[in-house]
């Protein structure tokens, strides 16, 4: 039986999602028996043990180093000073490394697989062309742009696209150019050019037919804006914090908004009226509230598709796996509120293209819903010709590489 290693980093949900849906290709085109380790840390390996109960013994837990949480999303400084001295319960990063790289060398050489699979995760490219297994690393990005702030970041910018280039092939989870979305976080460098391959994004291309939902009924025929809460907690937190700020703007007290928290609470759930009243979703419908917003712990994959097709708009982070298929699958534009360089360079892309406005201050946001809204036909003219070049298939292009490089080993 083959064995296939999947090594996920744990920062943020987008590498998450991926892996879940090739997951789900590797199964149409492996046609080989095969089983599937999978390993990450933190909110992605209890995902995974929610998501496999019956296969808790595949799924391992490897502490990969990751930023320390700051207010906003990842804070550089505590970062920078995690590198030798214990912050926020995070051993030093040189004793986080060695212990990572040694639990992840038991496993290699236990399990002895066939083929792995990393997204996010580099020490696993070099332990695997140590062992002479063929690596495929998904990414979206390589040497990331940096603003002149972050310019001291440049030597571990440096390092981090050396390990990458360490795996056999490098899978881009965009389209190929010019419609390349992560194109200013990629920045090739020429001795890797022959291992890339743009296998398209990662976007869900499942059917969600099914009876409309009470929230469904509430929106509909409304113009709203969808306000995306996304990432680990102090990604999410920092976002939400920043949507406060800007719902307290004059501009913004007509304009109604559903804010999906990403967070499976359904304490969460409520509806604020114009009349500054809390309801029930349900209450809201049946008492025909005009609401203003809708809160959301939790939407499922029906509600989320629903609501996507019907806002005139998405906010978000910056987040590549979301920004796909919104302005991709969607064609929705988008207002970005990054919170890290990485979401910066993805939505200064697509304000390039006219298919979003990006977003650092809070009057900025008001005056971004503001120009899509004057501007609408314009920017859906940018959005159809970026959704003709939209290549969603990501997941099934690698599962098709996957399968391959198998073959090829043989």
């Amino acid at each position: 039986m083959l064995k296939i290693g999947e090594f996920i980093y744990p920062w943020g949900s987008g590498h998450y999602s991926r892996m879940m849906r090739l997951n789900e290709a590797l199964r149409i085109h492996i046609r080989e028996e095969f089983e599937v380790h999978l390993s990450s840390k933190d909110h992605v390996y209890e995902k995974l043990l929610k998501k496999f109960p019956d296969q808790r013994e595949k799924i391992h837990e490897i502490l990969m180093p990751t930023p320390v949480d700051g207010k906003f999303g990842p804070s550089v400084s505590r970062s920078l000073m995690n590198l030798l001295l214990p912050v926020s319960k995070n051993p030093p990063l040189v004793r986080q490394i060695a212990n990572y790289l040694r639990e992840e060398r038991r496993l290699y050489d236990r399990e002895k697989f066939d083929i792995v699979i990393n997204d996010g995760d580099m020490g696993s490219n070099v332990l695997a062309r140590n062992r002479n297994i063929p690596s495929l690393f998904v990414t979206n990005q390589f040497r990331p742009r940096l603003y002149s702030s972050r310019v001291y970041l440049y030597p571990s910018l440096i390092f981090v696209a050396k390990q990458i280039a360490k795996a056999t092939k490098i899978l881009v989870a965009d389209s190929p150019p010019p419609y390349t979305m992560c194109e200013y976080n990629l920045n090739f460098t020429k001795d890797v050019e022959k291992k890339i391959i743009y296998v398209g994004h990662f976007a869900d291309n499942k059917k969600t037919d099914g009876e409309k939902t009470d929230l469904e009924r509430l929106v509909n025929d409304c113009e709203f804006g969808y306000w995306m809460r996304t990432g680990n907690k102090s990604t999410n937190d920092g976002t939400g914090q920043r949507y406060e700020q800007v719902f307290a703007q004059d501009a913004m007290r007509d304009e109604k908004r559903i804010v999906s928290h990403a967070r499976d609470d359904p304490s969460i759930d409520s509806v604020l009226g114009r009349d500054g009243k809390k309801y029930s979703i349900t209450d809201a419908l049946e008492k025909n509230i005009d609401w203003i917003q809708i809160d959301v712990g939790f939407l499922s994959e029906h509600e989320k598709a629903a609501v996507l097709d019907m806002c005139r708009y998405a906010v978000v982070n910056g987040s590549h796996t979301v920004m796909g298929e919104i302005m991709g699958a969607k064609k929705k534009p988008i207002v970005g509120i990054p919170i890290y360089d990485e979401h910066t360079n993805n939505i200064r892309w697509a304000e390039e293209k006219n298919l979003g406005v990006l977003a650092v201050k809070t009057d900025q946001v008001t005056r971004a819903i503001t120009k899509i809204k004057a501007e609408y036909d314009t920017f859906q003219d940018s959005l159809n010709e970026f959704a003709r070049n939209f290549v969603p298939n990501g997941a099934e292009n690698s599962a098709k590489i996957a399968a391959q490089t198998l073959e090829e080993k043989r």
